[in-house]
């Protein structure tokens, strides 16, 4: 497996790089070295991964082409929602034994998460609260369903439907038909969050290499992972790179990058955060081509969602995500957007996360389809159990056949653009 990596990169200029509790300088990997396990990628999946085997008394060394967090993992929203993309279908292939299975999942990397932040006192302004907002009445229809799911299997977290006007009194806005409240999901500063569980993750003992760029893994009875000046032989290999994994061409074409992209504005006043999220609320919209928004710790409003551009300019960014912010709040036309950036997640095209086995050694976790902070968390747990021995979670993505996606890296941009107006039609139906 032998694929050359861009030259390393500092973090993007985002509103999370700005406000980092602390600058991770990890020293880059030199010459030869051994381990029970090496990860590749240390974002949410891989830095997950090696705080759950460095629990567990493995000896880890995690391999990072950037810095900690540079990818999606500290790019995103920051919204913390249960459930995974695609759980319906792996459900009905289940049948009603795997049902408690799928349930549990759904909400697992929500309880790592605050496992965590409690335990390694985690400073990512972990915030509970969460508002689905409809749009059109199926919508409605689609959250009744949710809510008797929930209530189907006993959730202990408060939940409730709101009409239009219950919507409009909580978040300020006439774009909504209605919502649902779960107070069971939230939102938090992912890259702090990424940060604080690598600290965790080497006060174990891991050791983690930044600016190492894996250029080949040598398949044997352990693998020889590769960099541009030292190696990793191993017992077992974690790919753990997500819509950035290059590496192994046997996985280029089972999931599409996709480009999404966030603003943050001034610190808002008091009377407009009272007016448009006094309650501190994540909100996300059910289109594909979604739309989020959220307050900061010190009251900015972020604001994300996916747009037919490629290019990488905030100035660019902010016009692009104005026109829609404005649709939703055009109080806040006067209020100066002062972060923009992007990043690029995986879609899959069943929507199934991937995880699975390219070797009996060799791991891979990748495709969360936007639904990355809760499901890196319980992927990297899943890897973890797989290391040790245990299949029986992974085992129920592993049996579902990726679809492939022909020219998914060599034809990004008009694959992306093709998908983008498909879907944006699908949305206004």
């Amino acid at each position: 497996m032998t694929k050359m990596q861009p030259e390393p990169q500092e973090h993007t200029g985002s509103y999370y790089a700005a406000t980092v509790n602390w600058i991770s300088d990890y020293p880059a990997l030199q010459g030869e070295h051994q381990a029970d396990v090496c990860v590749i990628g240390a974002g949410f999946t891989g830095v997950s991964t090696a705080l759950h085997l460095s629990e567990r008394g493995y000896k880890v060394r995690v391999l990072e082409a950037n810095r900690v967090g540079w990818g999606a993992s500290g790019r995103n929203g920051g919204e913390l929602i249960g459930g995974f993309s695609g759980e319906w279908k792996l459900a009905k292939r289940l049948g009603s034994q795997g049902e408690a299975l799928i349930w549990e999942m759904r909400w697992a990397g929500h309880d790592i998460i605050r496992q965590r932040v409690a335990r390694y006192q985690i400073d990512c302004d972990l915030k509970w609260g969460y508002l689905d907002v409809a749009i059109k009445p199926r919508d409605l229809r689609a959250q009744q369903m949710e809510m008797e799911l929930l209530a189907k299997h006993g959730y202990d977290r408060e939940y409730r439907q709101l009409s239009a006007a219950e919507t409009r009194e909580l978040i300020g806005t006439d774009a909504y038909v209605g919502a649902l409240l779960n107070m069971g999901n939230g939102h938090l500063h992912p890259l702090n969050l990424c940060l604080g569980e690598a600290k965790a993750a080497v006060d174990l003992g891991a050791v983690i290499h930044e600016q190492s760029p894996v250029v080949r893994i040598e398949q044997a009875a352990r693998p020889r992972v590769v960099t541009r000046q030292g190696a990793v032989t191993a017992d077992a290999v974690v790919l753990a790179g997500n819509a950035y994994h290059r590496l192994d061409r046997r996985l280029r074409h089972h999931a599409l990058p996709v480009n999404s992209f966030v603003t943050v504005t001034e610190p808002l006043s008091n009377e407009l955060v009272d007016e448009i999220n006094a309650q501190d609320l994540a909100v996300c919209d059910p289109n594909f081509v979604l739309e989020y928004f959220r307050l900061t710790a010190d009251k900015r409003l972020l604001f994300g969602s996916r747009c037919n551009y490629f290019g990488s300019d905030p100035e660019r960014i902010k016009a692009l995500l104005r026109r829609k912010l404005l649709r939703i709040y055009p109080q806040l036309a006067g209020v100066t957007l002062e972060y923009a950036w992007g990043g690029t997640i995986a879609v899959t095209a069943n929507r199934v996360p991937q995880l699975g086995c390219l070797e009996p050694n060799v791991f891979y976790a990748q495709g969360y389809c936007g639904h990355g902070v809760n499901n890196t968390h319980l992927a990297g747990q899943i890897m973890a159990e797989a290391v040790a021995g245990t299949m029986e979670r992974m085992d129920v993505f592993a049996n579902v056949r990726p679809i492939p996606i022909p020219g998914a890296w060599s034809f990004t941009r008009p694959l992306v653009s093709l998908g983008m107006l498909y879907f944006q039609l699908r949305d206004k139906l």
